[in-house]
């Protein structure tokens, strides 16, 4: 708060004071009163005036100094109202009242659009529970009666029940923290997992699977988030992957209190520029547009977000042609930073 704002803003009070004092002044005059004393009374009326302003610049000044230092170090800064003190002149406290209600008031705002988000999401699990019972009973119907048609159609259901689970693990993806529970898990049956949702995909494309370098080991996660991540992989490299001899290889490799997790095919891969690009929301990318290969760019983006959550690393490189690496790092002891 700089003092020549101030003074710009008492200009009308200080023009009038010096028109009321020049008025005295004339009054005494007429009165033949001394110079002494008329001096005497412009002195001390500026002093007056001058001291009483002084004290209000610093009043405030101090006020709303503190004010932007508290809104600097606030991290939620619509809670400034909560902590701010009352000060002792009626601007401030008018300013304090309405900065409290417009933080009540964004508050309830706020409240309002998260029962309506919780609510849709409610709906979206519910609506995901409730479709899988008839693609359980289609497949049993397949199972049933299998021919060339039926396993098309069971192929298609694959797909079907593959986007069903993306969108419940992407309804649930920003409340990981309720649905988790870390424990210590084998590597290998997080793979497995994630193989056994694609095995259907796997045998149709003839992908071999090359599992010589997977070690069995131990990492503290959650199984049902890390399989779903690896599923999600899993079908990537399946999605893009290029006439010939099709393989994607699983490794693991121990370093320091790690367990890497490298995933790797031999792929249509993605070129240089769209690699840094992979893990944004929406993101398809040349690979994406391709027309037998529609992607919606969710996929390694959830994979990124559920990552963060249950503090785990991913990391992906690629070289157009020649394939994709995705490494997913675990932690080998009890203790993650979340």
């Amino acid at each position: 708060m700089k003092f020549m704002f101030f003074l710009k803003e008492k200009l009308i009070l200080i023009m009038g004071i010096i028109l009321a004092l020049s008025s005295v002044e004339i009054l005494l005059l007429a009165y033949h009163i001394g110079i002494l004393v008329r001096l005497y009374c412009a002195v001390i009326i500026m002093f007056v005036v001058i001291l009483s302003i002084l004290i209000e610049y610093k009043r405030k000044k101090d006020y709303y100094n503190q004010l932007l230092r508290d809104m600097e170090e606030l991290r939620e800064k619509y809670l400034i109202s909560e902590i701010i003190k009352t000060p002792n002149f009626i601007e401030g406290k008018i300013l304090k009242e309405v900065l409290k209600d417009t933080g009540k008031s964004m508050l309830d705002n706020v409240n309002y659009y998260k029962n309506i988000q919780e609510e849709y999401k409610e709906y979206i699990e519910l609506w995901i529970h409730e479709v899988k019972i008839p693609i359980a009973a289609s497949k049993l119907i397949i199972e049933n009666n299998k021919n060339e048609i039926t396993k098309s159609i069971d192929e298609e259901l694959d797909k079907v029940e593959n986007y069903t689970e993306q969108a419940l693990f992407y309804a649930r993806s920003n409340t990981v923290e309720k649905d988790y529970i870390i424990n210590k898990t084998n590597l290998r049956e997080i793979v497995n997992g994630g193989i056994l949702k694609n095995k259907t995909s796997l045998l149709n494309e003839k992908i071999f699977l090359d599992l010589n370098d997977l070690k069995t080991e131990v990492v503290y996660t959650d199984s049902k988030w890390a399989i779903f991540i690896v599923n999600q992989i899993i079908q990537n490299a399946i999605k893009y992957s290029k006439e010939g001899d099709k393989k994607i290889k699983i490794s693991s490799q121990e370093k320091n209190d790690k367990v890497i997790l490298y995933i790797k095919d031999n792929g249509i891969g993605i070129k240089k520029g769209e690699i840094t690009r992979v893990f944004e929301r929406g993101f398809t990318g040349e690979n994406g547009r391709i027309t037998s290969q529609k992607s919606t760019g969710i996929g390694l983006y959830l994979c990124k977000k559920l990552c963060d959550k249950l503090g785990l690393g991913i990391e992906l490189n690629s070289k157009k042609g020649e394939g994709t690496e995705v490494r997913i790092i675990f932690p080998k002891n009890s203790f993650t930073n979340f």
